[in-house]
């Protein structure tokens, strides 16, 4: 049939689109390469956010407090002690996994809407210390001038190589995304997604597992988070803000929550959906509503299922 064809054809097309972005934005540079940067690097954090919500079930709308960790880590150390982007980055990571390991070990004994309250307070706490701890962070003011991407001392030339960077530890995350779904940790966290008890009757660690999807999320929102301060190079409190998470839902459940790819076509579609509407002047934000529920609609499960959904003539489930 012509729609299975079509069906086939439609993951190589994306694919396409978006190297054909991509080829385009190096080759010319502008406002899309600083578009495309930061898709990549909210592609990272809904991987994290993904691998607690899409791969075990969970809920969490404290994903900002670990980006927020690892930006504000990355941009002090390397603007006050002088650190390198990679030593700072490091250190950013160990300290996002340490508090996720504190804080998870009490909240995760919590469930449903109780486990996304404390998450919550969790994100709102960090980011209110961001913004108190102004002799550190330096408040609403924030902190400008931090390096850019390199290593070395030596930072990338232009926005087009720390793009190619960007793109390449985006890359790196999906890989290791995938490897973790098909393993042993990722069959454990599928089975805690379907039910807890039916899991924990089979021997497994409920709360252990838990506990490592949620450190494994934090670790990614603050590789995210410091490779934001850096391919900005500013960092204020606003930036890890509740918009963040609401952003990093909404990039989730558009691209498909629970599969490999679906954070990165997400962040690609909500990046380029208001540059797309930017013509409609006025009425941009009534097009771009209008998109995301069209969106959610035909393609209920995410855009990244879309190809099968359209294969099935429609007929696929909805969420």
């Amino acid at each position: 049939m012509i729609t299975e064809r079509v069906a086939r054809l439609l993951p190589a097309i994306a694919w396409v689109a978006g190297l054909g972005c991509v080829a385009y934005a190096l080759l010319f540079g502008g406002y899309l390469v600083m578009v495309l940067g930061l898709a990549a690097i909210y592609a990272i954090f809904v991987s994290g956010l993904n691998f607690f919500m899409g791969y075990t079930g969970q809920v969490s709308f404290g994903q900002n407090a670990f980006a927020a960790i690892g930006g504000y880590t990355s941009a002090i150390l390397t603007t006050a002690f002088d650190w390198g982007v990679f030593p700072a980055m490091a250190l950013g990571l160990i300290a996002a996994a340490v508090l996720a390991a504190v804080v998870g070990a009490a909240t995760l004994r919590l469930r449903g809407h109780y486990l996304a309250m404390a998450t919550l307070a969790l994100g709102m706490i960090v980011q209110e210390i961001a913004v108190q701890w102004d002799s550190v962070t330096k408040g609403y003011m924030g902190i400008a001038a931090i390096p850019a991407l390199g290593a070395w001392g030596v930072e990338l030339p232009s926005e087009r190589w720390q793009l190619v960077s960007l793109l390449l530890a985006l890359a790196l995350c999906l890989w290791v995304a995938g490897r973790l779904k098909h393993s042993r940790l990722g069959h454990a966290l599928a089975a805690i997604a379907g039910s807890e008890d039916a899991a924990r009757a089979l021997g497994i660690d409920v709360a252990r597992y838990k506990l490592i999807a949620f450190v494994i999320a934090a670790v990614y929102a603050a590789f995210a988070g410091s490779m934001f301060v850096h391919f900005v190079g500013f960092v204020s409190p606003e930036v890890f803000g509740l918009h963040m998470v609401i952003l990093g839902f909404t990039m989730l459940y558009v691209g498909g929550i629970g599969t490999v790819v679906g954070p990165l076509v997400g962040a690609l579609i909500i990046s380029l959906l208001p540059e797309t509407f930017r013509g409609f002047k006025e009425y941009q934000d009534l097009a771009y509503g209008v998109a995301l529920i069209l969106i959610l609609i035909y393609a209920p499960k995410g855009l990244a299922s879309l190809s099968q959904w359209w294969a099935s003539g429609g007929s696929g489930s909805k969420r």
